[in-house]
């Protein structure tokens, strides 16, 4: 039976990874897919990875629409066998139940790759849609890791160096790359609330075990 399934973890767990592993796993075996992303690292109407793997996407703004789109597309005589969807949390919750509709009137498997919560530990409302209507759901088993070792289960926005939990929940950064004016960080729930990124702790010079003091 055709599924809309969630694929969920932090940033830097391998999502994007795991999409394209998807795509060369099927398209290997003559199947055909449509790809879907927004707002990609690398750009415009791109699904890429960290470890240097990409491969071309249709770009969704706000006012795409998912389920028209492939009724178009199928009816022009075009193939479609599979639908795999990046940065979900991006989308609308319209959009997801129009992911929905493709797997229940369409047939067609639809994987969505997006991370649950945004810098404020607060659901996205593509993902909270996710986690309503999808058939089932999987946590990434590729574990990211905080600074001190412990699992990632938070997503941390920096500016200038500094972590910050105010602001547009939606900004274009990546982790892993300094010298930007925004950038991410995915920290253990622990350091999260202790605001305590790599970069502060190191200028501290305390053990991660050490309470913050106001």
């Amino acid at each position: 039976m055709p599924e809309l399934v969630f694929f969920s973890g932090t940033m830097d767990c391998g999502k994007s990874t795991l999409a394209l592993q998807i795509e060369h796993n099927r398209s290997a075996r003559g199947l055909e897919g449509l790809i879907f992303t927004r707002n990609d690292r690398a750009g415009e109407g791109v699904l890429s990875s960290r470890l240097g793997l990409e491969t071309k996407a249709v770009e969704a703004a706000d006012d795409f629409d998912f389920y028209g789109y492939l009724v178009t597309h199928l009816s022009g005589g075009a193939r479609a066998d599979y639908v795999i969807v990046d940065e979900a949390q991006f989308f609308t919750p319209d959009q997801i139940d129009q992911l929905a509709r493709i797997v229940d009137d369409l047939r067609l498997d639809v994987f969505a790759f997006g991370i649950t919560t945004d810098f404020r530990t607060r659901l996205f409302p593509g993902s909270r849609r996710l986690v309503e209507m999808a058939d089932r759901i999987e946590v990434l088993q590729v574990e990211a890791l905080c600074w001190c070792g412990a699992r990632a289960t938070h997503n941390a926005r920096t500016v200038d160096g500094k972590m910050v939990v105010e602001g547009e929940q939606v900004v274009v950064g990546d982790v892993n790359r300094p010298g930007t004016a925004t950038g991410y960080e995915v920290l253990c729930r622990r350091h999260h609330i202790r605001r305590m990124t790599a970069a502060a702790a190191r200028a501290a010079a305390i053990s991660p075990d050490v309470l913050p003091v106001d």
